[in-house]
């Protein structure tokens, strides 16, 4: 598949990869696989490890550059088999601010999909003027060809559903119309009211498309597909020392802060909404009758079926039964042979459960902020964030902190020990094997052993699994790793402060 160019127009086609899996994935992880599996040799592993990686690097202007952000890596790691995650990396042209986004599904990967390919355009349209809105809808009334409103930054593997392209500009349409209507010339809106309306208004239309329908089948399908399967969202928008990020679900982002003795800490940026969080666990409980406090929220799962508390999509914990059933009875023959589909949640009385609402976070970049990581949950789930942003750090700076050997309880004598030296000190010299640090985390994510240090052995065993075992040691991994550059920061602050 060739790359896309990189200027799109607004809304660039390219081939679709349908699926639709017919259980929900159950989240899970663990270590290491007790299987027999194949001996992958180290480049086959690199090949591996390196499908799906991409590197951005903001250009230079005169030498110099005046972007807060350097650039970023990115990298995928199925465990799904086709994956289920979904990334993407866009410049907003009207704002010169960088977006990006991980997006982690589930039932499937379309509802993921449709999200790579649309959100940004919603946040876009958000975050414009009064007068550009005015300009754009002028265009389109006229005929007139329209001036490209992101810049993507995607794999060749990052593609486009052709087919539905007409539609989603249609229904992208009506949104900056009713947008037009709302404001007034010198108006727009501020970065947290765009993400949050963009972030709504998107599933708001995935679930109203997938109501209507078409009249062609396979566009039919596709959007009750994409609502009927759901997806979490982590969302960053950059612009000058301007940082949000938005996020729905349980995908998380993590600030990398260098400390004055050169190691770094983690600063968590987003909250995840799961059962692990009290704040979520009593809005849900708030927004339904006492006699559901039992049953809204069973076995840490929303309805006892759901791990992320907020996604888009899932409309199976949003509509009325009476919609759902409604809806199916109308729609393709290929829906009936889904069990997913005609699955009514238990304990189901006072719909809607579930929002696409995001939480949205902000924060001033400082110089000693040096990187951001986004990530989904299959991330999360393998490595502690302290030893994601100490990993990444010492990648990004070359400089390795040397910390106290641990051997977590086991015990070892003298001569292992010695072994263990002489590995973290090889383990150093050969760190920058990657050209990627997305990969490189993810090597870390996959391949450590129980000391902590990358094996090869480890490695082999989790990426020779067989598709229908894979699934159950680990989730997808998906990857966004933004270098910011501090020169400029402190530059921007000062400029701000004075």
């Amino acid at each position: 598949m060739p790359t896309p160019a990189p200027l799109l127009p607004l809304l660039p086609p390219s081939q679709p990869n349908p699926t639709w899996p017919s259980t929900m994935p159950v989240r899970g992880y663990r270590r290491t696989p007790d299987l027999h599996s194949y001996n992958l040799t180290p480049p086959q592993v690199n090949s591996i490890l390196k499908a799906n990686e991409y590197s951005f690097k903001v250009p230079e202007f005169d030498g110099k550059n005046v972007s807060s952000v350097m650039g970023f890596d990115s990298n995928q790691l199925p465990a799904n088999a086709p994956i289920e995650d979904r990334r993407s990396a866009a410049t907003c042209l009207q704002t010169r601010g960088l977006l990006l986004g991980v997006f982690d599904g589930h039932a499937g990967c379309a509802c993921a999909q449709a999200l790579s390919e649309r959100l940004f355009y919603y946040i876009a349209m958000s975050l414009m003027p009064h007068e550009t809105l005015c300009e754009l809808e002028s265009a389109v009334e006229a005929g007139r060809p329209l001036s490209p409103i992101l810049q993507w930054h995607k794999h060749p593997n990052d593609y486009f559903t052709r087919e539905a392209q007409t539609m989603y500009f249609n229904s992208l349409r009506t949104y900056w119309q009713e947008l037009i209507d709302l404001s007034s010339p010198g108006e727009s809106l501020g970065p947290r009211e765009a993400l949050l309306s963009a972030f709504k208004r998107l599933d708001s239309d995935l679930s109203l498309e997938a109501q209507v329908g078409d009249a062609n089948s396979f566009l039919h399908y596709w959007v009750l597909r994409v609502a009927f399967s759901g997806a979490t969202a982590c969302v960053a928008h950059i612009d000058g020392s301007d940082l949000y990020v938005a996020n729905t679900g349980d995908g998380r982002a993590v600030l990398g802060v260098q400390e004055k003795d050169g190691s770094f800490s983690a600063h968590t940026l987003s909250n995840d909404h799961n059962a692990q969080n009290e704040n979520e666990v009593a809005r849900i409980q708030g927004e339904h009758p006492p006699a559901e406090k039992k049953t809204v929220i069973r076995q840490d799962r929303l309805l006892g079926l759901l791990m992320p508390f907020r996604a888009f999509g899932d409309v199976k914990f949003k509509w009325s039964i009476d919609l759902q059933r409604g809806v199916l009875e109308s729609g393709p023959d290929q829906l009936h042979d889904n069990e997913h589909t005609k699955f009514i949640p238990p304990n189901y009385h006072t719909p809607p459960y579930l929002t696409a609402e995001p939480e949205i976070t902000h924060h001033s970049l400082r110089p000693q902020d040096h990187f951001l990581v986004l990530g989904t949950d299959g991330l999360w789930e393998t490595l502690h964030r302290q030893e994601v942003v100490r990993i990444v750090g010492e990648y990004l700076t070359g400089v390795h902190q040397r910390q106290p050997l641990t051997v977590g309880g086991y015990h070892v004598t003298l001569g292992q020990m010695q072994g263990l030296l002489a590995e973290r000190k090889a383990r150093a010299s050969l760190a920058f094997q990657d050209q990627n640090a997305a990969t490189h985390l993810i090597r870390h994510a996959v391949g450590n052993n129980e000391f902590g240090a990358v094996d090869h052995e480890t490695l082999s065993k989790m990426l020779s699994l067989p598709e229908e075992l894979a699934r159950m040691y680990r989730d997808d991994i998906t990857i966004i790793i933004t270098q910011f550059n501090p020169h400029v920061v402190g530059h921007q602050r000062q400029g701000g402060e004075s």
